[in-house]
């Protein structure tokens, strides 16, 4: 049995190297144990479909109602390391001007340690040819405060295609997500898990979910997120499309994603919509028509009120920005 145990622990080992290097489809299978190391294992595999997830979908998904991992901080650094760019929640988390971060060190903006393992980790990414990768480093503020932060590191091609850069996104983990993840870590195998019903509602009810239930509520989350055009079915026929029903879809999805089925669908339709009228030349309208709205003046509406500007306004600033290029 300890033999046993030790090459489970090995895997487990092995996911972990894969996941900080950015490997977030790696999967340990499941075992018929309902232990401590099998409650560990089914929490990785969690935690990497996740980050997959977080990666597609999470840099984009951007609105401060959902309690999930959100881009609180990103940065654009070139060969060398310098910054080029940052956003400006970087400014103020850091309480730093925009002008102080342009052209500087991205090693300025960490603590020594991190600044010599930000050294060590950068020239690994190159000399392996990565593509992704992630790391955990310090910022320090102005103030001299210690912000340790998970830092997800992308490469791409500069707008002149002449060098590569890098796009450091800084994930927030809301205080929800980790309640949920300590959830998550107990021993959940064939066992309910209890969330509480929507405040609004008051309800003295609880919704129980197996792994399972998760597992299905997910399934919708990607169909959603895939299918934004397609004119979706009531939230029943969804429910049993999925395999489960209404109340545990309906309750669960906002136990896990913060916000309804409904309301998701919509801001998945506008923010394909947003990236279509800014990067594509198809019409304001054929683009509305495209991820699922049957009338110009309602996706018109709902887009202001998610983006505080019209579809119009955005297609208007791009001409005009792309005109000066």
């Amino acid at each position: 049995m300890e033999e046993k145990n030790l090459e489970r622990i090995h895997v487990i080992n092995e996911m972990l190297l894969e996941l900080a290097v950015g490997n977030f489809y790696y999967r340990i299978e499941r075992s018929s144990n309902n232990d401590e190391v099998e409650a560990l294992i089914m929490t990785l595999n969690m935690f990497a479909e996740e980050m997959q997830n977080a990666n597609i979908h999470q840099r984009i998904l951007n609105s401060s109602k959902i309690p999930l991992d959100i881009a609180q901080m990103s940065f654009v650094l070139n060969q060398t390391s310098l910054i080029q760019m940052v956003n400006a929640n970087a400014s103020g988390i850091l309480s730093y001007s925009n002008d102080t971060f342009i052209g500087k060190p991205f090693t300025s903006f960490l603590e020594n340690e991190s600044a010599l393992k930000w050294d060590t980790v950068i020239k690994q990414f190159y000399e392996k040819n990565l593509f992704e990768t992630s790391t955990q480093l310090k910022f320090k503020t102005k103030e001299g405060l210690s912000i340790p932060k998970t830092v997800y590191i992308s490469l791409f091609q500069n707008l002149k295609g002449t060098e590569n850069w890098l796009l450091l996104t800084v994930i927030h983990h809301s205080s929800y997500k980790e309640q949920l993840d300590l959830n998550l870590k107990g021993k959940i195998n064939n066992k309910a898990i209890n969330f509480p019903n929507s405040k609004k509602n008051n309800l003295k009810q609880k919704v129980k979910l197996s792994y399972e239930d998760i597992r299905k509520i997910r399934t919708g989350y990607d169909r959603i997120v895939n299918n934004v055009e397609m004119e979706f079915p009531s939230l029943r026929e969804f429910a049993l499309e999925l395999g489960t029903n209404e109340f545990k879809l309906k309750y669960g999805f906002k136990a896990l994603y913060g916000i309804t089925v409904h309301r998701f669908l919509i801001q998945e339709r506008l923010r394909k919509a947003q990236m279509l009228i800014q990067y594509s030349d198809d019409s304001i309208k054929s683009i509305a028509y495209a991820v699922g709205f049957k009338s110009m003046p309602h996706f018109s509406r709902v887009f202001k009120k998610m983006f505080n500007y019209t579809p119009s306004d955005l297609r208007n600033y791009h001409n005009i920005k792309d005109n000066k290029l």
